[in-house]
């Protein structure tokens, strides 16, 4: 606010005019000064209120000759309100003008100003106009327009890709679309056209896969089982064959002197590390003789090893017969004979112990007459030679009977091409992992090799033979033991050496998924198991053992063990060492652990002495077959005899202050002890069965009452006697029973 001016007629509203215009001068461009008066007059003469508002701020202006007066010349001031007002009007419309003005240039410089007027024929004719900018959303909306028009030329444009699809015996929905790279829904939809229902997981056979693969355009192509691709490897390594060693299977019954006789053919003494004298395992050995080499098979010759005999005989050139000269033709011997003629094998019969002096080997010519080997000297074409391993009699001309056989066959293979062979054995060794032991039958076995021994795989990380010394390569016909198969395979198993991992892997897999198909896991019930009242009881088993020959011959010789009311149930029969998950099986399933040839671990042992569970171990196979037999004994319910040793029969009832009723009664047969078991008949009906409580005879304790002699009994837990009733007596005894 101003300080107040008092107004005088002489002239004061020119003078206060140009200070006011002064004061504006000092408020600079952007303001414009506009004084009100007030009209309120006081009663004195002396002078009136005058006010100024707040300078107003506004933008700025460019033109105005007040802001460039002079205090030396006066300029022209207005003289009323009303011109003041007026100036102040001009000079705020002008000032909107320019800025106005101000604008539109910036507008039109960066192209982006929207029409303010309306469009009419004389502005657009005229270039006064500006073009306006394609916004951003019309360019995004012409893109998308070009590509669609573009994508639906290249549909047109497009032709079906015809793709070449394998298919497998069986493949599931999904699997099939994901070879033809079509959608499930698609072949789901095409099947349920045909009126079949199927679900994307489903099983399909090769047949309808291979229809539906044409039904979507594509070219089926039928995959080869892993069988036929092994049959065309063999198949293709058959040139530049060479002279190989005979691979000979030396068979016959247990304890006919096998072992020993191959002992001293290599110098060695393996009888005695085998438990009780008898050959539990299968074993491969080669012994060089002059220039030739000679590869050995020996086999075990009890029951049990039945799978053992059978695979020695398949894999051999020529079958070693051992016959124990004081001994004869055995059950096991005639199987071998078998064995050798189902493989259509040459035998070489050697017998053995003609040493000792109730020796007779014309008898076992004679015996072997019925097995239609007939020897040499009685005209016949079998090669035999008495010897005794025990003297190396004649061990000399066995070899050589051997080496003609070997050359009359004249054996030849492949040494250059990759190697195939057979898996004698297998087992895991503590430290060294899964063993399997081979006989290379064609081609060199190198170190580094990846191969497929049945469903497993590996890199033959080294390579052992029968002497126990790391070699870099087998030879045609040489038994070795290998390391780096990922689990322990089969005995019997084929052994074939590929060209790379991803090969050895994928005929791995394949030849696993085949073998599940394979597989039928249902059982179903018969007529007679679904009606049968009698319930058989099993006895579990857990079998660990340390090759896989001795784990299957055990298995098949518990499998021979039959009876009607128990049946032993292999749950596992496994290599290697009794571990804690075994344990732990054992105790969830109820099952009997045995460990045949190998020892449990230390976390096993003190895990079965926590669960109170017993590991059985065994070194002889038939000392586990007699325990599996006493268990199962175990589990038979004992038969139970009845005998009955007298009857009395009730006359009269009588009450006993302390006895309570006492039966009066005359024993009508045998006799009745105060021991016995008795049982109340009325009415040919059993009432109660029971012990004799007390017997009483003229009022005195008794401990037997014989025929004829009347008596008080009482009867334990029963006193509602009746006149006529029958008290029986009789005697149980229980029988164990075994199998």
């Amino acid at each position: 606010m101003e300080k107040k001016t008092k107004l005088t007629i002489s002239g004061g509203i020119v003078k206060k005019s140009i200070k006011s215009i002064d004061k504006a001068k000092t408020f600079g461009k952007n303001s414009v000064v506009i004084e009100k008066q007030s009209r309120k007059f006081s009663g004195k003469a002396s002078g009136f209120k005058s006010g100024f508002s707040k300078p107003k701020t506004t933008s700025s202006y460019t033109k105005g000759n007040i802001g460039k007066s002079n205090f030396n010349t006066k300029p022209p001031s207005p003289t009323s309100d009303f011109e003041r007002r007026k100036l102040a009007e001009q000079r705020a419309t002008k000032r909107l003008k320019e800025e106005n003005e101000n604008k539109n240039k910036k507008s039109i410089k960066s192209g982006a100003q929207k029409r303010e007027l309306k469009l009419t024929v004389s502005r657009a004719l005229s270039d006064q106009i500006e073009a306006r900018e394609r916004s951003l959303a019309s360019v995004k909306r012409a893109r998308q327009k070009e590509n669609r028009n573009l994508t639906k030329e290249d549909q047109e444009n497009l032709k079906p890709v015809k793709r070449d699809v394998n298919i497998p015996e069986i493949i599931t929905v999904r699997e099939l679309a994901n070879r033809m790279a079509e959608q499930s829904s698609s072949i789901i939809k095409h099947m349920l056209g045909m009126g079949v229902t199927v679900t994307i997981n489903q099983n399909l056979a090769a047949d309808t896969a291979e229809y539906l693969v044409k039904e979507f355009g594509h070219n089926p192509i039928r995959e080869e089982k892993a069988e036929e691709i092994i049959k065309k490897i063999k198949a293709s390594r058959t040139e530049n064959l060479k002279n190989r060693p005979p691979i000979i299977t030396v068979m016959g019954h247990v304890d006919h002197g096998k072992t020993s006789v191959l002992d001293v053919l290599r110098s060695a003494n393996v009888v005695s590390g085998e438990f009780g004298g008898i050959t539990q395992h299968i074993g491969a050995y080669q012994i060089e003789n002059k220039n030739s080499k000679l590869t050995f098979i020996d086999t075990p010759g009890h029951a049990a090893f039945t799978e053992m005999r059978a695979r020695g005989s398949k894999l051999t050139d020529i079958v070693v017969l051992v016959v124990a000269a004081d001994d004869g033709v055995k059950p096991q011997t005639i199987e071998s004979i078998k064995h050798a003629k189902a493989a259509n094998v040459p035998i070489v019969v050697a017998i053995n112990k003609c040493d000792l002096p109730e020796a007779d080997p014309q008898k076992i010519k004679n015996q072997l007459l019925e097995y239609e080997l007939i020897a040499e000297d009685l005209s016949g074409d079998t090669l035999m030679v008495e010897i005794s391993a025990k003297t190396k009699m004649n061990l000399d001309k066995l070899v050589e009977a051997i080496i003609l056989q070997a050359e009359i066959l004249d054996l030849k293979t492949d040494f250059e091409s990759k190697a195939t062979g057979v898996v004698l054995e297998s087992k895991i060794d503590t430290g060294r992992g899964p063993v399997a032991t081979i006989i290379v039958t064609t081609g060199t076995l190198k170190k580094g090799d990846f191969f497929v021994s049945g469903l497993k795989w590996g890199k033959i990380r080294a390579i052992i033979d029968d002497k126990g010394k790391n070699i870099d390569e087998a030879s045609p016909s040489t038994p070795v033991e290998i390391l780096g198969i990922n689990g322990a395979s089969k005995s019997g198993d084929d052994f074939i050496v590929l060209d790379n991992e991803k090969e050895a892997k994928t005929l791995s897999e394949s030849r696993a998924q085949e073998s599940k198909d394979g597989k039928n896991p249902l059982t179903f019930a018969t007529q007679e198991s679904a009606f049968s009242s009698k319930s058989s009881e099993e006895l579990n088993l857990i079998i660990k053992s340390d090759v896989h020959g001795s784990s299957e011959a055990i298995k098949n010789a518990i499998s021979q063990i039959k009876h009607d009311e128990v049946k032993p149930k292999i749950i596992l029969a496994d290599i290697g060492m009794v571990t804690e998950t075994d344990v732990t099986l054992a105790k969830a399933s109820n099952a009997v652990l045995i460990a045949f040839n190998v020892k449990p671990s230390k976390e096993a042992k003190k895990l079965a002495e926590i669960e109170k569970i017993k590991i059985s171990s065994y070194n002889i196979i038939y000392e586990v077959l007699d325990f599996v037999k006493l268990k199962m004994s175990g589990l038979l319910t004992p038969d139970v005899e009845e005998k009955i040793t007298g009857a009395a029969q009730i006359l009269e009832i009588f009450k006993v202050s302390g006895a309570g009723k006492v039966a009066g009664s005359k024993v009508t047969e045998g006799e009745i002890n105060s021991n016995s078991d008795v049982r109340i008949i009325r009415d040919g009906a059993i009432v109660f069965t029971g012990k004799v409580g007390s017997l009483f005879r003229e009022k005195n304790q008794v401990k037997q009452v014989n025929n004829g002699q009347e008596c008080g009994i009482t009867v334990r837990d029963y006193m509602d006697f009746k006149k006529n009733d029958t008290i029986e007596a009789f005697s149980v005894t229980t029988k164990e029973r075994s199998i």
